[in-house]
């Protein structure tokens, strides 16, 4: 029986290089991009209605767009869901419980180099109740 023959193992891709007239010419190293140096507000917003949560988005977004700034979302994240099970009854029938939930919607908007009338102007806004907002500058 002829023995196996060990795996072959790929070595990990490097530039090319090109030749040119017995000149070998290293192909260029792209440096990877860098973010640019510009600010950014960003803005979490959370309720436990989506429709009501839809509503101040689309507050925020006109009142950004109202003064020319640049925004990119709104965009869903993943929905926070809690569950709570309880006895129906307190004696005997242990194998007997309800389950609640609650759901947390959330949507994330960032505004890229906000003037500061578009801060002033969204410090001013009125949202519905029930509407969380987490506002930070990066």
């Amino acid at each position: 029986m002829p023995a196996k023959a060990a795996p072959k193992t790929k070595a990990p891709r490097t530039p090319r290089a090109k030749k040119t007239d017995d000149a070998v010419v290293a192909a260029p190293v792209r440096a990877p991009k860098k973010a640019d140096a510009s600010h950014r507000l960003r803005i979490k917003v959370r309720a436990y209605e989506h429709g009501v949560l839809d509503g101040a988005v689309k507050q925020i977004i006109d009142v950004a767009a109202r003064h020319n700034a640049e925004v990119i979302g709104p965009v869903p994240l993943p929905i926070d869901i809690k569950k709570y099970t309880v006895n129906r009854a307190a004696f005997i029938d242990k194998d007997s419980r309800e389950q609640f939930e609650m759901r947390i919607h959330k949507r994330m908007i960032d505004i890229l180099n906000p003037a500061p009338k578009v801060i002033e102007a969204l410090t001013n806004i009125d949202l519905p109740s029930g509407v969380n907002i987490d506002v930070k500058m990066m």
